[in-house]
């Protein structure tokens, strides 16, 4: 018998579905396996490799080009530290080219100053030594003087002729190959600081247009006046640095006329440009003064060492945090830390730029950080 349909369901009868579906259907294939983005395990590996890859080569490339940044980062700090003077010549209707051109002659001749200063006592010094070298080597053939003692107890003159006949000779070479090479590469490295100086010194408006235009055009105007007010702090900075120099510098030429130390005033112009580095330059111009007032006698020079000594814990402590207080309004405290952290991770130029990258963050805190967490 045949059952019967209700009326309106006189269509064909739908297809059975099958119990037994393949055994394939609904199964992935071992290569197909994939993660939760939708994309396989290979693909995310080779991406993984590939980011690897590059950052390695990334970090290897900024490793190698290291002492290149670093320079270049010294020619603009001392291009912007320069600004303040070109812009005030620029305001007295002077061309920036020749604003440019002016303070590098200033900065040729306090140069030429300071060698005229230096050269004639060193050459003094150096030829009273090559004198006094065939004197020296007479008294150490002469067994009753001091120097022939010594020879004869530690035979100075035997280990220099055995190192000259088993091989010293080569080693001496290498040695003053070795001086030539950091010779060359100090005059190299000066020169791509000053070019890239003049070079930023003269189109600094124009780059700071530039690096703006990476702004949104209704914050660019805050974003001038933020870049202005620090380019302003640098150079505060840079007169700051230049004034606790010139006290170095007066120090020291006070000391060597009160103590009869020689060559006071070269001396001085040479502390005083030593102290523009930070943390290391007072104390090897210490050194350096030292050594001259031994020519004096040894308990001059080690009242000199202590005068320095004493120098540097209130210049550390008490000249250099207040100055830099009252020129770019930085705490003590950050000046101290800023300097030693600079120092640390990029040696002397890190030192010189630490204050101001410390001004700069602070008036990008200020302005972009504290200002909406004060209101919040």
């Amino acid at each position: 018998m045949t059952s019967s349909r209700p009326d309106g369901e006189g269509g064909p009868e739908p297809a059975r579905i099958s119990s037994v579906e393949p055994a394939t259907k609904g199964r992935r294939t071992p290569g197909a396996r994939g993660v939760a983005g939708g994309g396989s395990w290979i693909a995310v590996g080779f991406g993984l490799g590939l980011g690897a890859t590059l950052a390695w080569l990334t970090v290897q490339t900024v490793l190698e080009v290291g002492n290149l940044l670093t320079l270049l980062l010294l020619a603009a700090f001392i291009a912007i530290a320069l600004e303040p003077v070109v812009a005030w010549l620029t305001r007295h209707r002077v061309r920036r080219g020749w604003s440019v051109l002016v303070v590098l002659i200033v900065l040729l001749a306090c140069f030429a100053g300071f060698l005229a200063l230096v050269v004639p006592p060193v050459t003094d010094e150096v030829d009273a030594l090559i004198k006094a070298v065939p004197g020296w080597l007479k008294d150490l053939r002469n067994h009753d003087s001091a120097l022939g003692r010594f020879e004869d107890r530690y035979h100075v003159l035997e280990k220099v002729k055995e190192q000259f006949s088993g091989g010293g000779a080569a080693g001496v070479a290498g040695g003053l190959l070795g001086a030539g090479r950091v010779v060359v590469g100090a005059v190299t490295s000066a020169a791509v600081v000053i070019v890239v100086t003049i070079y930023v010194m003269a189109f600094l408006p124009s780059l700071k247009t530039f690096c703006l235009r990476f702004v949104a055009a209704s914050k660019r105007p805050h974003a001038r006046d933020v870049t202005d007010e620090i380019l302003n702090r640098v150079g505060r900075y840079m007169l700051g640095n230049v004034l606790t120099s010139v006290i170095a510098g007066l120090a020291t030429f006070i000391w060597c006329i009160a103590t009869d130390v020689p060559y006071p005033a070269a001396l001085g112009v040479f502390i005083a440009l030593m102290d523009l580095i930070p943390i290391v330059g007072t104390t090897i111009g210490g050194l350096v003064v030292s050594l001259v007032a031994l020519s004096v006698s040894l308990p001059v020079a080690l009242a000199t060492a202590g005068f320095y000594v004493a120098f540097r814990i209130a210049e550390d402590y008490l000249i250099v945090p207040r100055v830099m207080k009252f020129a770019v309004d930085v705490h003590p405290l950050v000046t101290v830390v800023g300097v030693l952290l600079g120092g640390a991770l990029l040696g002397i130029v890190g030192a010189l730029v630490a204050i101001p990258a410390a001004v700069a963050i602070g008036l990008i805190l200020d302005e972009h950080v504290f200002s909406r967490t004060d209101t919040s």
